[in-house]
């Protein structure tokens, strides 16, 4: 989520959220609990106020958007904005292809920051009293750089290196292309579908472990996480309930990658076998929820990887 300021607000982490059983239009805001929070996808997400328009403002946002790009990506690619034309330069010469993706995703990072540079030097001049429109050179330069980004975009791996993570790595452009407002928009959305996508996790482990009498009490501890999860995607850095949210969504991830299964009488060689399987499975589980949930949109890739990954696990309990 964009950073803005962040108000005090006493804050639960039981999971409470506003109910409407009428289904809500999107976009509808509703107080609960002291807090604002806005409809979209079948889900209530954080409300907060979009900063205030202005070069100023964008410019915060989009320094911030680039950050958290690179944070959430492979590592390597961040590459400063004054080598672009060296980036350039190894990229169209590099002939194999599994060294011409990473010189891409190299070559995008350059972009993305000389990008930043070319807005951080318009944002001064305004500062200083002199106006630059959208048609200024500077303005089309920074835009040809994050338009080039995005293209290269789709050679830029989450840092898992499970898949590409094009929602996250297009956010700096959008943001550079539309007002702050359908920014925010746009972010509540990718949002709620984020907590989609934690639910359809949780509820593939709790379907994939929870008959078994070795993963008793799993399901409680799957829940937690998930319900933490949802939290921690929805808040701000600058909001100061992250001092609750946080470690709660580390902590019960620690406990449910802990969780120890209970071995039943008789248990043969193979069954334990297909045990410690479940529990490698378990947790690529938790992992991929926390990636989901730290880089705020969804990973469809990984997530139907991993879908199919307990469906074998399914197959393979079954005849224990």
């Amino acid at each position: 989520m964009a950073i803005a300021p962040a108000t005090s607000t006493a804050y639960s982490v039981s999971g409470k959220r506003p109910t409407d059983c009428s289904s809500p239009e999107n976009g509808t805001r509703s107080l609960f609990d002291g807090l604002e929070f806005i409809f979209y996808d079948d889900c209530w997400v954080r409300y907060y106020e979009p900063l205030v328009e202005s070069l100023a403002s964008k410019k915060l946002l989009i320094d911030h958007l680039t950050r958290r790009t690179f944070h959430h990506t492979e590592p390597g690619i961040n590459t400063p904005g004054y080598r672009l034309d060296a980036a350039r330069a190894a990229y169209e010469s590099q002939t194999d292809p599994a060294m011409k993706r990473v010189n891409a995703a190299m070559l995008a990072g350059a972009l993305f920051n000389r990008a930043t540079d070319l807005f951080t030097g318009i944002v001064e001049l305004e500062e200083k009293g002199v106006k630059v429109s959208r048609d200024n050179e500077l303005m089309r330069a920074c835009g040809s750089c994050f338009e080039e980004a995005l293209e290269l975009g789709r050679d830029v791996k989450h840092h898992s290196g499970e898949e590409g993570i094009d929602e996250v790595w297009g956010e700096p452009f959008r943001a550079f292309t539309t007002t702050i407002s359908d920014y925010y928009e746009s972010r509540f959305i990718k949002v709620a579908q984020t907590m989609n996508n934690i639910d359809m996790l949780a509820g593939t482990i709790k379907t994939t472990f929870g008959d078994r009498p070795e993963f008793l009490g799993l399901a409680a501890l799957v829940d937690t996480y998930a319900d933490a999860a949802k939290h921690e995607c929805e808040t701000m850095k600058s909001d100061s309930t992250i001092f609750d949210i946080w470690p709660r969504f580390i902590a019960t991830g620690e406990r449910m990658a802990n969780f120890k299964p209970e071995l039943q009488p008789g248990c043969s060689r193979e069954c334990q076998y297909a045990i410690e399987h479940a529990m490698q499975t378990l947790v690529a589980g938790r992992d991929l929820i926390n990636w989901v949930a730290r880089a705020r949109v969804p990973m469809p890739k990984s997530s139907e990887l991993y879908v199919a990954r307990c469906a074998a696990l399914s197959e393979r309990l079954a005849v224990c």
